[in-house]
């Protein structure tokens, strides 16, 4: 194995490249469209673009991966991650997967515009591999031209890295570069196409493994390849649990289950709407992948989905997100079943999920709503009836929660209105406040507060808590709007800007109020603000 990456310049970099190194790799040699059967990649190289451009970098990734700060601001950092420049050993490929996508199998998929630079070790002894996005076309790229737009990579770029300050499994993203090129994109996909800027985004991740890596091999009766790759996945990314056997992949694919679950529990606590869980948008380490159509519940509507794709079925909405999780894990199941002949055990595996979110969820909303523990006996009750609540007007979930930490737990009186006062900042449209609405939310805050003065602990200490696990800032769609019209502007100082902001989500950041504000009226039906597709 090579030294660990302790670089200070990009030419330092040392790659390990264990997945090409280890794995087979398609015999056709050049970049066309074809079905790659027999192997887990295809070597490929990104295409030249004519004048890349650093518009942002996040300066702790750039830490992470070992390089100084002078390094991630050289005119050699945006020609190698916009694709036109390769260092020394690294051996860029693109990875073969297939897919269910809307619930239907679709067959082979794979990296269709993104293309692996390689993978390197950093000081600490961490494997990180480097994945452009948005770098040209690959064999799996069917008839796409393999290209991404500023929007899109605006997007990527900036919710990679919200998502893991808020504490979420997440990819990580190293840089936005522009390409100085022109892309056609159909937003809507409904015959208006347009030229817009061209982008690319350098993702970061331990793994860019996915349940369809091992799906497509199963669909092909490629049992021995199946084994193989299983086999790799648990020496590299899940070392701890030992030499592969039958017995490992049960612990394997146990381990899978409830990551999974840990990652959809952490969505639905900040509101977060994924928009395309397909199974080739499953990461094998539970790691939120591919920020596509994404957004945050505004207006509390468990019925809500981003993906106008998915606006008819809601497959994808927010409520759905636990139980398509379960889904995707009994597609992973099916596929490693060769491997291991047996229903039962892979069923007591699906079980941890079920159990994992279950025990998670309950954990997680007492939280949410500043208590030690919970108390099936009161809580069940409670969050259900806020649940309720919550759709019955239009409520933004992120203010709403937040400022249930504010309110006073020792009213001197029983007054609905000044108990409410804390929450009305929540609220789209005051006039929807009728007396029925105040009388039911008004018993519910009454209960709440009898609930938490059982917890015993001072209103500093409880809104500290509270504060803790429910943000004040997240990168609501209209937010990162603004951040695209300054950018497609010629002005690309927001995405830092923002990138800043997000960074302490859950810090007050008075001189940032208004990136906590909800959504203004003029952004409720803007494209790129309520309703978004996967076009990018």
């Amino acid at each position: 194995m090579n030294s660990p990456l302790h670089a200070e310049n990009l030419e330092s970099i040392v790659f390990d490249n264990r997945f090409v190194n280890e794995l087979p790799g398609d015999p056709v040699k050049e970049n066309r469209r074809h079905q790659v059967h027999g192997a887990c990649y295809t070597r490929v190289r990104p295409a030249k673009v004519s004048s890349p451009k650093l518009l942002a970098y996040s300066a702790e990734v750039v830490k992470l991966m070992g390089l100084s700060h002078q390094t991630d601001i050289s005119n050699n950092f945006a020609e190698l991650f916009s694709g036109n420049r390769l260092l020394q050993n690294m051996d860029p490929y693109a990875m073969c997967y297939g897919g269910h996508q809307f619930g239907n199998w679709a067959g082979q998929l794979g990296d269709g515009r993104a293309i692996n630079l390689g993978e390197i070790i950093n000081a600490r002894n961490e494997h990180w591999t480097l994945q452009l996005k948005g770098a040209g076309a690959t064999p799996y790229s069917r008839s796409a031209d393999g290209l991404a737009v500023l929007r899109s990579s605006i997007r990527e770029f900036l919710c990679s890295e919200a998502m893991h300050h808020l504490g979420i499994p997440t990819t990580r993203a190293l840089s936005l570069v522009s390409t100085g090129e022109t892309v056609i994109r159909d937003m809507f996909y409904d015959g208006h196409p347009k030229e817009e800027p061209g982008a690319v985004v350098c993702r970061v991740s331990p793994s860019f493994i996915r349940f369809g890596n091992f799906e497509i091999l199963t669909s092909r009766g490629e049992t021995n390849l199946l084994q193989q790759l299983i086999d790799f996945t648990i020496r590299t990314d899940f070392p701890h649990l030992g030499k592969p056997s039958t017995a490992t992949y049960l612990q394997w694919f146990s381990e899978i289950c409830r990551t999974t679950a840990e990652m959809i529990i952490h969505w639905m606590r900040v509101g977060f709407v994924h928009g395309v869980m397909n199974t080739d948008n499953m990461s094998i380490l539970g790691l939120t992948i591919d920020y596509g159509p994404y957004g945050w519940l505004e207006n509390f509507d468990p019925n809500w989905t981003p993906n106008t794709t998915d606006s008819h079925g809601r497959r994808y909405c927010f409520k759905n997100q636990p139980h398509i999780g379960q889904w995707n894990l009994l597609q992973l199941a099916n596929s490693i079943y060769p491997v291991i002949n047996d229903t039962v055990p892979l069923q007591e595996c699906l079980n941890i999920y079920t159990e994992t979110f279950q025990k998670g969820w309950n954990e997680m909303m007492a939280n949410k709503l500043g208590f030690n523990s919970f108390e099936p006996q009161t809580d069940n009750g409670l969050i259900s009836e806020l649940t309720d609540i919550l759709q019955l007007v239009e409520t933004d979930m992120t203010i709403f929660y937040r400022n249930l930490s504010r309110l006073n737990i020792h009213p001197d009186r029983k007054e609905t209105t000044s108990i409410l006062t804390p929450l009305l900042d929540a609220y789209y449209q005051p006039e929807q406040l009728t007396e029925e609405y105040k009388n039911r939310i008004g018993n519910w805050l009454q209960n709440y507060i009898h609930r938490s003065r059982q917890e015993g602990v001072s209103i500093k200490e409880r809104c500290k808590r509270m504060n803790g696990v429910n943000p004040k800032y997240v990168l609501r769609n209209y937010i990162a709007q603004l951040a695209i019209d300054k950018a497609e502007n010629g002005d690309p100082s927001m995405v830092s800007e923002l990138l800043e902001v997000f960074r302490h989500p859950y810090d007050e950041q008075p001189e940032n109020e208004t990136f906590a504000e909800k959504r203004p009226e003029w952004a409720r039906n803007r494209p790129g603000c309520s309703m978004l597709s996967c076009s990018s």
